[in-house]
Order: C-alpha cells, then structure tokens, then sequence
C-alpha cells in the first residue's frame, strides 16, 4: 500500500502537493468504510423494524392500508430511509480518493459501488417493496419524493458501476507501476496503459472530460516518481561500481522521459483521428514533478560520468608517465571529496521544492571538477616537459584516445604528441651515441656467443627505435606535426645498425669455412676441435635470429650431438676400431641389409594399420561434426503443414534416431585405439601410461566435434527460422477479449528453445573416458546425498561462448517472428467494439430512443459493410517459417458481426409487427364502414 499509494488516509490527499514519502494507516481500509455504512443502514432499518408489528405485515395491502397505526408507523419508517439515503449520498459527494496513487481511483469507486449497491439490493427485498406499497396508496407524495431520492441512489451507482467497469481494465496496469520489480516492466507498461486510457477517453460516459482524465494521469504520475525516488538512494548509489549506478539512473530517467513521450503521441494519434475530443490537459500538474526528476536523474548521471571519467584519467598509466604517483594520488582524493556534498545532503533531491539548495550543490560541484580539471593539465604539462619514455607517453595518449574522459583534459592531451616526437629525437641521438660506444664490446647474456650476441644488441638497439616510429607514422594527429619529417630523416640517415649486422655475417661466413676444413689428423688425440663447437653455437644463435648461414656450419651444427659424444670416448676402448675401415665388400653389409629390409617392413606394417584404425575414429568423428540433430519435416505441394507441437515432435524423434547412431559410432572409439595399443605396446588394457596423452588427444578431438556438432546445428537452425518457407502452422483465435495465438506465443517460444537445449542435451549420452585411459567412466556417486552422476562432454558443450551466442540469437530470432505476428494481428483489433460491446444493451439502448425505420437501416448497412470487410480479410499469412493460419478467427469475428445483425433485426422486427398490426385494423375498420 505504501508503495502503490492505494491506502486511504483520516482526510483527502491531493497528488499535487504529495512530493515526499508519506505513511499509510492500515485501519482506514476501504472494506471498514463500506461495511461501516452497510451496518449503519440495516440497523436504521432494524430500528424501525421493531416499532412495527411483524405479525401485521403479513397481511396483505389493503388490510394494511385500513390500519390507521400501522400506516403512520410505515410513514415515519419511509421518511427515516429517505433521510438516511440523502446522508449517505451526500457523503459519498463529499468524499474524494484517500491516497496519491492510480489504485487509491479504482479502490474509491469500489467502496462507493459497494456502499451505493448494498443500499440499492435493501431497497429490493420483499417487506421494503410492500411498505413502499402501502405508502403509495396512502400517501404517494412520500414515495414520490423517495422515488427521486432513489433515482439519485441508482444515477450515482450507475455511475460508480460505469467508472469501476472502465478502470478495472487499468487495475493490472497500476499494479505494474506500483509493484513492477524493475524499470523495464514499468517501460512495458506505459504504451498499453496509454492506449486504454485512449479507449475510456472515447468510451466512458464519464471519464471524457478534462478533470476526470487528469485526475488519473497526475496519479500515474505521481506513481512513476514516487517508484523513481524509491528506486533512487543517492547515499546508495555512490557505493555501487559506475556503471551499474549510471544505468539505473539512465532507466529512470527513461520511465519518466517515456511516460511524456508516450503521452504527447497518444495526444497526436487523437488529434489526428478528428473523431473525438483532443486531450487539452494541464501539462503542469501532469509533468511538472516527472520532468524535474528528469533533470535531477540527468544530474546524478553526470556526476557519476565525472567521476568515471576522472578515475580512466587518474590511472596507473598516468602514474607511468609522470613519475609522481603521490601527485596523482593526492589529486584522486579530491575526486572523491566531490561527491561528499551530494551524498551527505539533508533533503530529498528529488523535491522539487529543494531546486534552489540542488542547484546551488550541482554548481559547486562543476566548479570543484574545473579546479581539478585545472590541476590534470598541469600535471600533464609538466610530466611531458620530462618525459622517460616516448614510446610509453605515446601508448597513454593512445589510450586516452579511446578512453571516455574530460573533454578539456583529452584535447590538451592530444596537443602532447610534438613532446613525443622531440623526445624521440633524444632517444635516437642517445641509442647512436651507445652504438658507437660499445659496438666493438658490446654486452652479452651469460652463455651467449660474442658474434650472434653483438648481432642480437644490435638488433634490439634498432628494433627499439623501430618499434617506436612505425606505430607514430599510423597517427593523424602525428602525421600533422611540423616535427615528423625532421624525425623521419633523422632515423633513416643516423641508424648504421643494419650494415653493421652485414659485416659480422660476412666475417663470421669467412671465419667459419676456414676453421671447419682443418686436418683432424693433426691431433689424434681430439675427436673435436674447439672451433667447430663454436662455430655450431654461433650457427645455432644466427638462425634463431633469423639469419640464414652458411651449408657446411649448418651441416656441422645438425651433426652436433655425435661429435660431441665422439669427443668424449675413450683412445684406449675405441681407438681401433675408430681408425678400422670398412667398405661395402666387407662381409656383414649384406646382412646388415637385410635386416634393416625386414625391419623396415614390419616398421611399415604396422603403420599401416595404424594409420588405418585412426582413419576410421576420424570417420566416426567427422559423422558426428557433420551430423544434423535439427531434421525438420520437408513441406510438400499440399499446403498441409504441421503444427508447431508436430513440427517439434518430429525434430525430436529424428534427433532421437541420430543420436543413438552417433553414440555407437562413439562407442567404439574406444576399442579402436585400444588395437592401436596392442600394435604398438603389445597390451590391450586401453590404460598404457605411455599412451595417455594419446588417448586425451582423441578424447579432446572428441570434444572439438560435439562442440562443431552442436554449433553447427544452432546455427543452421537460426538461418532457418530467418528464411521465408513456412514449416509449421498456427492458428490465430479470438479469446475475447484478446485475439491469441493457438498455442501461445510463450508455449511456441519455449517449443522451438527446447529444440535448441535438446540439441545441446544431447552430448550427455556421450561419456567421458576415465583418466589416462580409453574407456567409459562408469556411473559414480557425487556429492553429499551420493547421487549417481554420469560424467558426458555437456558439462563443457553447453558452457561454450560461441554455442551460447548462437542459442541466444536463436532466441532473439524467435522473438522477433512472434512480435511480427502480434503486430500483424493488431490489423484485427479494429474490430475489438464486436466482442467488447454488450450487443443486447447497446442495441435495447438503442431501440429505447424509438428509432426510426432508417435509423435501423443505417446501423443494420454499417453492421453488413463489417462483415463483407471481415470476409475479405485473408485467410492466412506467411511470417518467414510460420503459416499463421486465420480461419478460425475470421469465422469466429463473422459469427459475432451475424450475431449483432441478428440481435438488431430481431428489435426492428417487433415494432414493424406492431405497425403492421394497426395497419391491418385501420384498413379493417376503414372496409367496416359504410361508403
């Protein structure tokens, strides 16, 4: 009640002057009110009742009427019941709405129903009607006066009925606006209010003039502010992360700027419309508050952008550049000293009475962030007088670039980049004054060779400056330095670093040839001399540099490994042998050959049979990659498409089918590899620890191929659904007094997702292998109730981003088709006065008025120009897959448009009866007389 503003209070509240919280006495219920008066009527009636002799009303009126005691005491009882109706009526005048908010509208015309009603069925009851009776033979005036007291009763409960009929149909709208969980419900809510509102402007009797109208939107209003403060805790919203707090002040801010818009054109769908009255409300009581808290959400949005934006300025990055972490730190300070005025305010922001005291904190608080503005420059300025790094100082401005901050702070950033440039000039004067300082010695990593490590310093001494200059030639801002070209051809005319690398290659090329061709023979004693080891470890770091070298380095460096273990034997064990040849005569060569051929042989049949059981798994793999788990049925030539249950149920049943075959198909993975295993390992317990990573490596390959599967299917699915051959049908039907779908959008919607989250439910039946083997796990008990649990790739499928992404757009896909066939039905709702009108009211209402004979044939021609209309209407419409099929509702809304035809020509058929009647007589009685 607090939150809807539908309670009721000692005295009237006006929505107007209700701008803060106010509490709501549960005592003054509506009920209590009603049942209060209820009981003060029957004990009046009560009261009078016992002066009377009980026994003596049963007998009939006019033995009543012959008593002279009885009369007088009916009289008096008759007199006290108008008095008692006139007190009640005038108090149900008197009273107004007892609460601010839409629902305290419906809640006081209830009461007033009830009251007003329960007075009226009194009236009604037997022994009533028979006093009323006696009195009307013996003093009609009395009943005369109370007949006009009672016609005032039943005006104003015709009128209470009326309006609680038209309101009721907002009921669930308010409820929304009062107890909506979040803004996006309320947003949902405006544009159908809007629109009933539009219909009781154009229907009520009594809710089409300016006041009465007005009177609910100021409630509505009031309801979307009095949901904006709640929703608002400035204290709060300071201490959740930016982003969060900036979007619940956007959505805010939204709901009120929507409830205007919404407003202004239904206004104009009105106006443009010609045929009723145009909506010339009060735009003050109507929009004054909401437009204020507008402004106010605006201004706490850009509070909380100010301090983003100084935080993305105070950062880490600036702290680099600087070299003053404290300055910096001291500054974020007084970033959050700003907020500390808004957050400890003793007033409600959001009165609008408080305007001048919140315009005078916001004007404090913009000339504190201009203060602190002022210093960011200044610390930027200095820091780039003293720069350490220009490629560090260039990546900040970078990122400043595409970072959201000041506007002031980033344009004098952007203005930095002549600084960079200049200190680049530095940096290239330095690194060419530390070339030629140490090019003859330069420094080395520990274990390096002196020719590769003097080639890698100089590489790296001319990639830095590289690396620095390419990034600035992409920049605009830097293109349009005046400093560039000098940059430009300082770099290319001052770096000797890639000549300097020529040299030591073509030094190294020399060295290497000669040291290689010395006579081993020389020294017995060595296998290996030292120079060739460093030829090989020059070789070995040129190359991982990138350097080609020369054929007979590269070939000593291949051949590393035997020279050194060669280097290391022993003379005494080896040394014969070591100097004995042998040629291709000598005996043991053909042997050797032959079985190296047989060895080789048996080598290549069992790759063979490898390679052949691991085409196979790649076959059942490839199936499963391939596999289509969203198999539709094919629509013919007959038009006879399925429903969407049927068209789901056969996708399922296929999916079923596929399933099953491609578990088998996985199923036997597993003893394929286990014949790998026995070919190579001789052991088929498919648990070989040498194979492990083997047997994960099929099992991640597994995994790829579920993953394609699924995504594949989701994917092809939503491309589907997008294409423009229906697949399925539905039916579209009047469920007065709403037209819907058959079966609802929301069963259609959960339908086609549950094809889509079958799809990926279908990796459980594929089972994970136990670790480090190939086979099953079995079923095993988890958690605290030691359930049994089947480990399947689900758990990592339907975890997938990219699979997640496509089901999601299938969703969003879903979605759209269902709101186009909503808003292609909306065409029907022009026929809506068909079902939502009384007919036999509305026409015995109209035969009231004693129409004439043409009267009768203009409404029963518009009722006939209806119905030729709605068989007109098409009996289908193809929405991309969906065949909305609208038979049954153009036979139901010309059933009901036949039916009002029929109601009115049933009324015109009695009076020309009649008519027909009195002619026939006239011209009987004219015949009668004589000529």
């Amino acid at each position: 009640m607090k939150i809807s503003g539908a309670g009721s209070k000692s005295g009237p509240v006006s929505p107007r002057d209700k701008t803060e919280k106010s509490p709501v006495n549960p005592k003054f219920l509506c009920r209590d009110e009603v049942l209060n008066r209820t009981y003060k009527f029957l004990g009046v009636i009560d009261a009078t009742l016992q002066h009377l002799q009980i026994q003596d009303l049963k007998l009939d009126v006019d033995e009543l009427c012959s008593n002279q005691e009885i009369v007088e005491k009916l009289e008096q009882c008759v007199m006290n019941w108008h008095t008692h109706i006139t007190i009640i009526i005038e108090e149900q005048q008197k009273k107004k709405p007892q609460a601010p908010g839409p629902l305290a509208e419906i809640a006081f015309w209830r009461e007033r129903k009830s009251t007003l009603g329960a007075l009226s069925d009194q009236l009604q009851q037997p022994v009533i009607q028979k006093i009323m009776g006696v009195i009307t033979k013996t003093h009609p005036g009395i009943i005369l006066t109370l007949d006009e007291t009672t016609d005032e009763l039943n005006k104003y409960l015709d009128e209470a009925e009326d309006n609680l009929r038209f309101l009721s149909t907002l009921e669930g709208h308010f409820m929304n606006l009062a107890t909506g969980a979040r803004f996006g419900v309320i947003l949902e809510t405006i544009p159908p209010l809007m629109e009933t509102l539009q219909i009781i402007w154009m229907l009520s009797r009594h809710y089409n003039t300016n006041e009465r109208m007005v009177s609910v939107m100021e409630r509505v209003a009031w309801q979307l502010c009095e949901r904006v403060d709640q929703a608002i805790d400035v204290d709060k919203l300071f201490k959740e992360k930016s982003e969060a707090a900036i979007s619940k002040l956007r959505d805010a801010k939204q709901v009120l700027d929507f409830w205007k818009s919404s407003y202004f054109e239904m206004r104009s769908e009105i106006e443009e419309s010609g045929s009723y009255a145009r909506w010339e409300f009060d735009r003050t009581r109507l929009f004054e508050r909401s437009d204020y808290m507008a402004g106010i959400c605006q201004d706490l949005c850009n509070v909380l952008q100010v301090l983003a934006e100084f935080y993305n300025i105070f950062g880490p990055d600036l702290k680099g550049v600087t070299g003053e972490p404290k300055r910096i730190d001291d500054v974020l300070h007084s970033v959050d000293h700003l907020v500390l005025p808004i957050k400890d305010i003793s007033f409600n922001p959001f009165n609008i009475s408080k305007m001048s005291s919140w315009n005078i904190i916001m004007g404090d608080f913009d000339a504190a962030a201009q203060v602190i503005e002022a210093e960011a420059i200044n610390i930027i300025d200095e820091a780039f007088k003293t720069l350490r790094s220009s490629a560090a100082a260039f990546d900040v401005l970078l990122k400043f670039k595409h970072i959201r901050s000041r506007e002031a702070i980033n344009s004098h950033l952007m203005r930095k980049f002549n600084d960079i440039l200049a200190q680049f000039l530095k940096e290239v004067d330095n690194t060419n004054e530390m070339f030629e300082a140490r090019k003859d010695n330069p420094p080395l990593n520990r274990n390096e060779p002196p020719l590769a490590g003097a080639i890698r310093w100089v590489r790296s001494l001319f990639h830095r400056l590289k690396r620095t200059i390419l990034p600035f030639l992409k920049v605009p801002e830097m293109l349009k330095s005046e400093l560039i070209k000098t940059v430009i051809n300082k770099y290319s005319h001052s770096v000797k670093f890639p000549a300097f690398i020529i040299f030591l290659l073509s030094h190294f090329k020399d060295t290497s040839q000669s040291k290689v061709n010395l006579k081993n023979g020389m020294e017995f004693i060595v296998n290996f001399a030292p120079e060739i080891r460093e030829i090989v470890s020059e070789a070995k770091g040129l190359v991982s540099l990138g350097y080609s070298v020369p054929d007979l380095a590269q070939r000593v460096a291949l051949q590393e490994d035997k020279f050194i273990r060669y280097s290391h034997l022993e003379i005494s064990e080896y040394g014969v042998s070591g100097c004995k040849r042998f040629n291709w005569n000598s005996l043991g060569v053909s042997d050797f050959i032959d079985r190296s051929l047989n060895t080789l042989s048996k080598f290549e049949s069992v790759v063979n049979q490898i390679q052949k059981n691991e085409q196979d798994i790649d076959s059942k793999l490839q199936s499963m990659a391939t596999a289509n788990l969203l198999k539709f049925p094919v629509p013919d030539d007959s038009n006879d498409l399925p429903g969407v249950k049927e068209f789901c149920k056969h996708i399922e049943q296929e999916r079923d089918t596929t399933v099953s075959l491609l578990s088998q198909k996985y199923s036997d993975i597993g003893p394929l590899i286990i014949k790998i295993e026995n070919l190579v390992m001789d052991t088929s317990s498919g648990k070989a620890k040498c194979m492990q990573d083997y047997y994960m490596d099929w099992e991640c390959k597994a995994l790829d191929c579920l993953t394609k599967m699924v995504l594949r299917n989701i994917q092809a699915f939503n491309m589907v659904l997008m294409g423009n051959t229906p697949l399925f049908q539905i039916d579209a039907i009047l469920s007065a007094p709403k037209i819907v779908l058959q079966p609802q959008s929301n069963e259609i919607y959960w339908l086609l997702m549950q094809c889509v989250r079958d799809c990926v439910e279908s990796t459980k039946k594929f089972v994970r292998w136990m670790r480090g083997t190939c086979i099953e796990c079995p079923p095993q008990r988890v958690g605290v109730d030691m359930e049994l649990m089947t480990f399947s790739f689900y758990s990592e499928v339907w975890q997938h981003p990219q699979i997640n992404e496509s089901a999601m757009a299938v969703s969003q896909t879903v979605q759209r088709l269902l709101f186009s066939v909503d808003q292609y039905l909306n065409h029907w709702k022009r026929y809506r006065p068909l079902w939502e009108k009384n007919k036999t009211i509305v026409h015995e209402k109209f035969a009231a008025k004693n129409p004439s004979c043409v009267m009768y044939d203009e409404k029963l021609q518009h009722l006939s120009h209806i119905n030729q209309e709605v068989k007109l209407e098409p009996l289908f419409k193809i929405e991309h897959v969906i065949f909305l099929n609208l038979e049954p509702l153009q036979q139901t809304v010309q059933e009901i448009t036949e039916s009002w035809i029929a109601s009115l020509g049933s009324l015109l058929n009695r009076p020309a009866k009649e008519d027909l009647f009195n002619l026939t007589d006239e011209l009987v009685l004219l015949n009668s007389c004589p000529p």
